[in-house]
């Protein structure tokens, strides 16, 4: 065999160790994209019995995938993320002062989070107003609503890139998103947030 010869053989050899290499990588993202959500299974298998009465619209995930990681502000102004929320179950739901069902449900949101919020859960409501910026925290002093933090998107980004994502059209729009953020349960419309069926459909996913 010439030495031209024994070349070819050896990088073809590497090559071949090269592409086994790329699809054995490729090969374990996927199935450590698949057990990132492996025990949210287990979760929504407990929730699904329990969407029902005020809750009964709730979308309980068939196949828990991760969420995206929504980009917003926190209630300093800086831009955070969903990712920052990593290690704790969220009800990510976002609100607009132009829309009437969003108004009617936040009262329930604050007595869900006043109730079952803690080191283990949050109610992350995020505000998309894109004009008017000072309105809806003063809605929320006018209405006395206390005990949620203040979360914003001045360009409603968050709610293009779910819409993109989970093809949801209008608002409200809840989604239970769980430590390891994955999607647990969405809602497209309004709930009564502070309703036993509620809490009770929470607190399973909270293994409480």
């Amino acid at each position: 065999m010439t030495s031209r010869s024994k070349m070819a053989v050896a990088f073809g050899a590497l090559a071949l160790l090269a592409l086994g290499a790329v699809a054995a990588f490729y090969s374990g993202q996927g199935r450590a994209g698949n057990s990132t959500c492996s025990a949210a299974a287990a979760k929504t298998a407990r929730l699904k019995p329990l969407a029902k009465g005020e809750v009964a619209a709730v979308q309980v995930a068939s196949k828990p995938e991760p969420v995206p990681d929504l980009a917003f502000e926190g209630p300093d102004g800086k831009p955070m993320s969903l990712s920052a929320f990593r290690g704790r179950t969220v009800l990510v739901n976002l609100w607009a002062t132009w829309c009437p069902p969003c108004l009617l449900e936040m009262p329930a949101l604050a007595t869900l989070q006043k109730t079952l919020g803690g080191p283990d859960f949050e109610v992350v409501t995020i505000n998309i107003d894109t004009r008017n910026l000072d309105k809806p925290r003063d809605w929320l002093a006018k209405k006395d609503i206390v005990g949620l933090t203040y979360y914003a998107d001045p360009q409603a980004k968050v709610f293009q890139d779910l819409r993109a994502a989970k093809k949801v059209e209008g608002m409200p729009v809840s989604l239970l998103v769980d430590p390891e953020g994955c999607e647990l349960a969405l809602l497209q419309g309004p709930a009564e947030w502070a309703s036993a069926d509620a809490m009770a459909l929470i607190r399973a996913a909270l293994g409480r």
